[in-house]
C-alpha cells in the first residue's frame, strides 16, 4: 500500500537485506540499527486508517531488518509491538510467540530491571490477560510494576497505564480493592498530564465495569451512570488533539457507554472518530 505521500516507501516493496553478505569469517559482526521512531511513526499512520495488515506486514519488514543488522534493541522494539498488534487482532499464538521472543532479548541485552524491560513486562502482561491467563499476567504486571515505581525515567502516563492494565487484571481476579485502588492511582497521575483526559475516560469505564461485576448493575447503577457521565466529559478536554488515538479510544469507549445504555454518547464518539479517519 502507498503512502499518503503518494509513493511507496521501502517496507512496500524492498526485501531485507541478503543473509549472504559479505563480512569477513570471524570479523565483528556490525550492528546496523533500525529508524526506531519512523519504525513507530509509521505504525501509528497505519493504526490511525485501522490498517492491521499493513501493520503486520510493516513490522516483519523490519523486524527481518533488525536480525539481520543485528540490532537487538530495535528486535525488542520490534518484537514489543508484535505483541500489541496481535494481542489487537486477536492472534494468540502470534501474540505468545512475539512474548517469548521479547522476554529473550531482555536476557541477551541485560536489560533486566529497565524501564525497556519494565515496558516489555507491561506488554506481554496485557497480552496475557487479553487471552484469559490471568496468574501469568499478574506476574508480568507484579515485575514491570516494581520496575516503574524504582526508577526515576518512568514517566506519570506509563506509570499509569500499567496501574489501569493491573487493575484490569485484578477484576478478573475478582480482587476487587486492589483494582479500585490502582485505578484511583492512575487517575490522579493522569490528571498531572496535559494529554491524559483519553486515559482518564477509560479509567472511569474501567470503574464502571468493575462495579457492574463487582455489585449487579441494579445495585451500582447511580455509581456506575455516575462514572459514565465523568467518562463523557473527557472526551471535551480542550486539550486533547483530535488525531488518530483520539479516534481509536471514542471508538474503543463507544461500545461501553452503547452496552450501558449511553447511546447517545456512543453516536456522538462513533461520529468523532468516523470524521477523523475521513480527513487521515
Amino acid at each position: 500500500m502507498s503512502s499518503d505521500k503518494g509513493y511507496l516507501e521501502p517496507f512496500d516493496y524492498a526485501e531485507p537485506r541478503c543473509l549472504l553478505c559479505d563480512e569477513p569469517f570471524g570479523a565483528k559482526v556490525e550492528v546496523k540499527p533500525i529508524p526506531q521512531d519512523r519504525v513507530i511513526a509509521k505504525m501509528d499512520e497505519l493504526m490511525s486508517r485501522r490498517d492491521y495488515k499493513g501493520c503486520e506486514r510493516h513490522l516483519k519488514y523490519w523486524l527481518e531488518e533488525a536480525i539481520l543488522g543485528n540490532d537487538k534493541k530495535g528486535e525488542l522494539l520490534v518484537r514489543n509491538e508484535m505483541v500489541g498488534h496481535y494481542r489487537k487482532t486477536g492472534e494468540k499464538e502470534n501474540a505468545f510467540l512475539s512474548a517469548e521472543a521479547a522476554l529473550k532479548l531482555l536476557d541477551e541485552l541485560d536489560f533486566e530491571g529497565s524501564v525497556s524491560s519494565g515496558t516489555t513486562y507491561l506488554n506481554i502482561a496485557t497480552a496475557y490477560n487479553a487471552f484469559g491467563e490471568f496468574e501469568k499476567a499478574a506476574e508480568c504486571f507484579e515485575k514491570a510494576k516494581g520496575i516503574y515505581e524504582n526508577s526515576d525515567s518512568a514517566s506519570p502516563f506509563l506509570l499509569a497505564g500499567l496501574y489501569n492494565n493491573m487493575g484490569l487484571n485484578f477484576v478478573s481476579l475478582e480482587k476487587f480493592s486492589e483494582a479500585y485502588a490502582l485505578y484511583d492511582k492512575a487517575i490522579e497521575l493522569l490528571e498531572t498530564i496535559d494529554n491524559g483526559a483519553l486515559e482518564i475516560a477509560i479509567t472511569y469505564l474501567n470503574i464502571a465495569d468493575a462495579l457492574k461485576i463487582q455489585k449487579g448493575f441494579e445495585n451500582a447503577e447511580i455509581e456506575i451512570f455516575d462514572f459514565l457521565d465523568k467518562a463523557f466529559d473527557c472526551f471535551d478536554d480542550e486539550r486533547i488533539e483530535r488525531n488518530g488515538y483520539y479516534a481509536f479510544v471514542c471508538e474503543k469507549c463507544a461500545a461501553g457507554f452503547s452496552y450501558y445504555g449511553f447511546f447517545y454518547a456512543a453516536d456522538e464518539l462513533n461520529e468523532r472518530a468516523k470524521k477523523i479517519y475521513e480527513r487521515a
